[in-house]
C-alpha cells in the first residue's frame, strides 16, 4: 500500500504514526483459545479497511484469541519486528513488504511457513504467479504468503483527457508506448490544463526512475548482491527524460507527495503517476477519474512496486495450535482478498484476481496485467520500501526537476551513497 512509500514520504509515515496506537482484539482475556498476534503498518484507507476486514474474521472465528496492532509504518515498524524476532517473543504473524524480506535476515528472523498447514487450509502454490512465489522462497523454503501487489500506475482525469483527445471510444485512455508518444500525450494535456500534464513525487522520484531504468532493462547489483553494476548510460537516460518533464513544464519543479495528490485532486495536472493505493481517496472526492498501466515508455514492460505479504517473526518457542490457526488466518485473508483490493491493491492470490467479484471492480481491475512484471526494489538490507535506499535516491534525484543538480552530477552522488551502503555490514 502502496504508497508514500518515502517513500510515500508524507502519507504513510504520518498516519502510521498516529495510529501507532490502533488495536483490534477479539480475545477479551486471554484463553485456552489458540492465539493469533498480529502486526500490520496499515494507516489511512488500508487501515481502516483492514479493521473492517479483520472485524468480519473476528465474528467469523470465535474460537481464536485474534489481536491486531497497527505500528508505525516504515523504519519504525520493521526496527521493533527485528528486535522482538531477534528476542523471539514476536507476534505470530506479521505483514512485511516483499522488497523487505530478503534483507531482513529471513533464515534467522522469520520461521518458514509451514506449507502443510498452508495446503490444509486450502491455498497452494499454484495459486500465485510462479514469480510472486519465487521470491518469497528462500535456500528451499516458504518464508512469506504474498497478499498483494501494489505498481506504480497511471491515473487519468477523464474530463480532461477527453478533451485532450485521448480517450478511446471504450472511453479509456488509449495506449502509448516509446518516448515520443509519450510526450505527445502529455503536451496534449498540459495545454488542456494550462498548467501541468502530470502530478508527481518530484522530491522522492524513485518510483519513476526505477521504473524508466527497468524498462530500459538496467542492472544494479551483481547476481551475487556485492557489487553495484549501474548502467550510467541508461541511468543517465531515465534521468534525462525526468529533467525533460520539468523542464518543460509538463511536471512541476518541485512537488511532494501531498502536492502531487492535491495536485490531481483539483485539476491542475490531468495525469498522475504514483502507487495504486490513492483510489479511495480521488473516489471519495468524486473526481471523475480512471486508471491504467504505466506507459511503456521504453524497452520491456516493467512498472516498480512491490508486495504486501504475511511472515512468521521468530518465535523461540512457537505453539502449534497457535501456528496452525495462524496459517488458517493467513489463508482466510487470502480468500477475502477481494475487499483488500477495493484499496487499489491487486490481490496475489489468483483464484480472487479471476473471480467476477474483482474483475467488475472499477477502476482497481483496469491495471491488473501489470502483475507478471512488477519491478522489486534490488534486493539489500538497506533496500526495499522506505528503506535507505530510495532516502538516497530522493536526496540525489529530486535536485534534478528543480535544475538544482544535472542527471549527472546527481548519479554520481546516488553512486557514492549507494556504494557506501553495500560496504556497511547489515545490522541483521
Amino acid at each position: 500500500m502502496p504508497p508514500v512509500p518515502p517513500s510515500r514520504p508524507g502519507r504513510r509515515a504520518v498516519l502510521g504514526g498516529l495510529l501507532g496506537a490502533l488495536t483490534l482484539t477479539g480475545c477479551g482475556a486471554l484463553s485456552s483459545k489458540p492465539r493469533v498476534r498480529e502486526w500490520n503498518l496499515f494507516g489511512g484507507g488500508d487501515g481502516a479497511r483492514l479493521l473492517q476486514i479483520h472485524q468480519q474474521y473476528v465474528a467469523e472465528h470465535p474460537g481464536v484469541a485474534f489481536q491486531a496492532h497497527t505500528l508505525a509504518w516504515g523504519p519504525p515498524f520493521y526496527t521493533k519486528l527485528a528486535m522482538s524476532a531477534a528476542g523471539g517473543r514476536a507476534p505470530e504473524v506479521a505483514t512485511m513488504h516483499m522488497s523487505r524480506l530478503k534483507g531482513f535476515s529471513p533464515t534467522t528472523m522469520l520461521d518458514p511457513i509451514p506449507v502443510e498447514l498452508l495446503a490444509a487450509a486450502g491455498v497452494q502454490q499454484s495459486d500465485f504467479l510462479p514469480a510472486t512465489w519465487d521470491r518469497c522462497v528462500i535456500d528451499g523454503r516458504l518464508y512469506a504468503v504474498p497478499l498483494d501487489q501494489h505498481p506504480f500506475v497511471l491515473y487519468y482525469n477523464l474530463e480532461i483527457c477527453k478533451k485532450a483527445g485521448l480517450l478511446g471510444p471504450d472511453n479509456k485512455i488509449k495506449p502509448v508506448k516509446g518516448v515520443t508518444p509519450f510526450l505527445d500525450m502529455l503536451r496534449a494535456v498540459k495545454e488542456t490544463t494550462g498548467k501541468y500534464a502530470v502530478s508527481v513525487d518530484t522530491t522522492s522520484p524513485w518510483r519513476l526512475w526505477w521504473t524508466l531504468y527497468g524498462q530500459l532493462e538496467g542492472e544494479f547489483f551483481s547476481p551475487d548482491g556485492k557489487e553495484l553494476v549501474i548502467d550510467d548510460a541508461k541511468a543517465l537516460e531515465a534521468l534525462d527524460l525526468i529533467a525533460k518533464l520539468a523542464s518543460e513544464g509538463l511536471t512541476p519543479r518541485s512537488a511532494n507527495y501531498a502536492a502531487l495528490v492535491a495536485q490531481f485532486s483539483n485539476g491542475e495536472a490531468g495525469l498522475s503517476f504514483n502507487g495504486e493505493w490513492e483510489v479511495t481517496t480521488y473516489q471519495t472526492a468524486k473526481l471523475p477519474f480512471s486508471m491504467a498501466p504505466f506507459p511503456v515508455v521504453y524497452d520491456v514492460p516493467k512498472f516498480q512496486g512491490d508486495s504486501h505479504t504475511f511472515v512468521l517473526p521468530h518465535q523461540a518457542r512457537r505453539n502449534a495450535d497457535d501456528t496452525k490457526a495462524t496459517i488458517e488466518y493467513i489463508a482466510w485473508m487470502l480468500k477475502h482478498s477481494v475487499e483488500w483490493a477495493a484499496g487499489g491493491h491487486i490481490p496475489a492470490y489468483q483464484p480472487v484476481v479471476q473471480s467476477q467479484e474483482y474483475l467488475d471492480l472499477k477502476p482497481q481491475a483496469e491495471y491488473r496485467s501489470v502483475a507478471p512484471n512488477v519491478f522489486y526494489d534490488p534486493d539489500a538490507w538497506f533496500s526495499g520500501s522506505g528503506a535507505q535506499l530510495e532516502n538516497e535516491s530522493a536526496a540525489a534525484f529530486s535536485g534534478i526537476a528543480t535544475g538544482q543538480a544535472t542527471p549527472k552530477s546527481a548519479l554520481a552522488q546516488f553512486k557514492a551513497a549507494t556504494q557506501k551502503l553495500l560496504d556497511t555490514p547489515s545490522p541483521v
